[in-house]
C-alpha cells in the first residue's frame, strides 16, 4: 500500500501562526515525508478564505521540489474552472521540470460558492468549463503543438516553451460524490476522493472503489494500483485515548472552517469510522480493511486544525515506522 501526505494548508488568523509560518511547517513536513518514504505530497488549492492558504499549488510544489529528492508532488486539487489552460499547463510543466519528473496532477471543478463569486464564474458552468480546460491542458502537457476552439478558451497553433519531463503526466480527477466515481472511471481517468465528504460510513468506501473499477472496465482500461487514491484524516498515537487527547480539538477546529458542508466532529468520526485516528493497532487494522476493499493508495491528512508541527511529525513517523510494517505482516499472514 502506498501512503502519502495530503495538506489542505488550513489557516487560522485568530491563532498565533502566520501564513509564512504555516508554509514553513508544510515544507518541513514534505522534507520529513521524503526521508520517511511517503509516496506523494499532495497540496490543495483554495481562495479567499482561511480554509486553505495556498492559492497556487504550483508555487508550493516548486518550493518543495527544491528541498526533496524522491517524493512525488501532487495537487489535490488544481481547480481548472477558474484558470486559463495555457497558464495551468505552463505552471505545472515547470513543476515537473523542477522536480525531475515527479508531478502527480490532480484536478477538479471546485465546489465553494465564495471562490466562484471571487472569480466571477457561474457555478452552473463549472462542469462544461472543467471538461473544456482539462481537454486543453492534456493536449498542452503532451508537448505537441496544438490548437483549441472552445466555449470559454481559444488558442491556435501553440506549443509550450517548457514541457514536462514525464511523457505522460499522471492526471487524477477528484469527486465529492460516490456516484461520480463510476463516471470518472468510464472516462478512463484516475480518481481522487475524500470519503469524509462522500460517504456516510467507513464501509461505504468499498462502493467508491467498486463503482470506479466498473467504469474503468467498461472504458476498456481496467484500474490498477496507481489509478485511485483516497484521503483520510490521520493521527497515530501510542493509544486511542492519546490520539483523542492530541487530535480531537484540532480536528474539530478544522471541521469548523469548512463552509457549506456537513460538519462531522471527532466524536462523529469515531461513530462513522471515516478516519485513521488511534493507536498503531487501530490504524493498522483500518489500513488492512482498506486494502481488502481494493484501496492501494491512501493520502493521509495529518496537518489539520493548527496541530503543533511536532505532533504532526510524531504521527508521520509512527505511521511509517510502526504501522506500515504491521500492515505488511498482517497482509502477508492472511495471504499465507
Amino acid at each position: 500500500m502506498r501512503l502519502s501526505i495530503f495538506s489542505v494548508q488550513d489557516h487560522y488568523p485568530s491563532h498565533n501562526r502566520s501564513v509564512a509560518a504555516l508554509y514553513e511547517e508544510v515544507i518541513s513536513q514534505a522534507v520529513l515525508a521524503d526521508g520517511l518514504g511517503y509516496d506523494t505530497f499532495w497540496v490543495a488549492e483554495h481562495h479567499f478564505h482561511e480554509y486553505g492558504a495556498v492559492p497556487n499549488p504550483a508555487i508550493m510544489l516548486a518550493a518543495i521540489a527544491q528541498r526533496t529528492q524522491r517524493l512525488r508532488l501532487g495537487t489535490a486539487i488544481s481547480i481548472l474552472t477558474f484558470h486559463n489552460p495555457l497558464t495551468i499547463a505552463e505552471n505545472y510543466a515547470m513543476v515537473d521540470l523542477l522536480s525531475g519528473g515527479r508531478l502527480m496532477y490532480g484536478v477538479g471543478s471546485g465546489y465553494l460558492p465564495h471562490e466562484f463569486g471571487g472569480y466571477g464564474v457561474d457555478p452552473a458552468e463549472k462542469r462544461d468549463r472543467f471538461d473544456e480546460v482539462l481537454a486543453a491542458v492534456k493536449k498542452l502537457l503532451s508537448g505537441k503543438r496544438c490548437s483549441h476552439a472552445g466555449q470559454y478558451h481559444n488558442f491556435k497553433d501553440v506549443k509550450l516553451n517548457v514541457t514536462p519531463i514525464q511523457a505522460s503526466v499522471p492526471i487524477y480527477v477528484a469527486v465529492l460524490r460516490k456516484e461520480a466515481a463510476y463516471h470518472v472511471g468510464k472516462q478512463g481517468n484516475n480518481l481522487l476522493c475524500v470519503p469524509y465528504a462522500s460517504v456516510d460510513k467507513f464501509e461505504d468506501i468499498a462502493e467508491i472503489v467498486s463503482e470506479f473499477r466498473r467504469g474503468r472496465v467498461e472504458a476498456g482500461v481496467p484500474a490498477d494500483d496507481n489509478s485511485l487514491a483516497l484521503a483520510l484524516h490521520t493521527h497515530v498515537a501510542e493509544t486511542d485515548q492519546k490520539a483523542r487527547e492530541t487530535a480531537a480539538d484540532a480536528f474539530d477546529l478544522y471541521v469548523d472552517t469548512r463552509l457549506y458542508a456537513r460538519k462531522s466532529t471527532y466524536d462523529d468520526a469515531m461513530k462513522n469510522g471515516i478516519h485513521l485516528f488511534g493507536s498503531v493497532k487501530t490504524v493498522e487494522d483500518k489500513l488492512v480493511a482498506l486494502k481488502q476493499m481494493g484501496v492501494q493508495h491512501v493520502m493521509t491528512l495529518q496537518n489539520f486544525g493548527n496541530l503543533p508541527t511536532e505532533r504532526v511529525h510524531e504521527s508521520m513517523n509512527r505511521l511509517m515506522s510502526e504501522v506500515t510494517p504491521a500492515v505488511n505482516n498482517q497482509v502477508s499472514a492472511s495471504a499465507a
